[in-house]
């Protein structure tokens, strides 16, 4: 098991020993939390400390802390976070996450992605899963433009905008970025814009199907999920994806590639 254990610790650098826990009962490894605790500090296994940042206080009536998620697709938040190619051209990562259940449920990067492409991967949401009640987010430009507000008018859902500058508001949003950028930006280089795809359809497949979540009783997301009732029946979108001229729109599912 110390074996193994010290191969999860170079795949999973981010992970603690709670976590490393969960992921050897996931291999079948019948194990307790105490047994690994003493390995790890045996193996001097340990996660590198990072600064906190202050939280300020605050919150208005569209924030995750009073308008909390009580179902499965009850909630939905997005928001959108930058990197860089090794040779300086800029990339655009859009989250969109389930709060109730945890689910990446889309995880697009691009060069540069617009309120239009933003309409595109909700209406393949939509297809797929249903209509959520709510979508969480800030006052981006991409989320407050006219196609937007068309768009989840017709499908009959409600925005929860944060306030200005509180981006605390969005913590769920905000907690699945710090994790992209602790598990994965900080520790991927990516030479060019179809390498950072792949990247970001691996990291959905990851944390859905394999990275157990502490809030969840260290289950997966997926897992999770799928002990939940279905808030909402797939309705069908009032809009059809848009895609260029000569391609054919790729659903949102669409496997991996080995």
């Amino acid at each position: 098991m110390v074996v193994r254990l010290h191969e999860l610790a170079r795949k999973y650098p981010r992970y603690g020993y709670r976590m490393m826990t969960a992921k050897l009962r996931q291999e079948g490894w019948h194990v307790n939390r105490k047994r690994v605790y003493r390995l790890w500090r045996r193996e001097g296994l340990k996660v590198p400390k990072k600064t906190r940042k202050k939280r300020r206080m605050g919150h208005s009536n569209n924030s995750c802390v009073r308008r909390r998620a009580e179902h499965k697709d009850h909630v939905w938040c997005w928001d959108f976070i930058h990197d860089r190619t090794t040779s300086g051209q800029p990339l655009k990562w859009l989250a969109i996450t389930d709060e109730y259940t945890r689910e990446c449920l889309a995880l697009e990067v691009d060069r540069s992605i617009t309120a239009d492409k933003v309409v595109d991967v909700l209406t393949s949401l939509f297809m797929t899963r249903g209509v959520p009640k709510h979508i969480r987010s800030d006052n981006g430009p991409e989320f407050i433009a006219q196609a937007i507000s068309k768009h989840v008018q017709r499908a009959g859902l409600e925005m929860l905008y944060i306030e200005p500058g509180s981006p605390w508001e969005n913590g769920f949003a905000e907690s699945f970025f710090s994790r992209l950028r602790d598990e994965l930006l900080n520790c991927e280089e990516f030479a060019n814009l179809a390498e950072a795809q792949w990247f970001a359809r691996r990291r959905k497949e990851e944390h859905n199907e394999e990275r157990p979540h502490s809030s969840l009783n260290y289950q997966t997301p997926s897992a999770f999920a799928a002990g939940c009732a279905a808030a909402s029946a797939p309705a069908a979108p009032t809009l059809q994806p848009r895609h260029t001229r000569g391609s054919e729109p790729l659903p949102l599912t669409q496997p991996l590639l080995s």
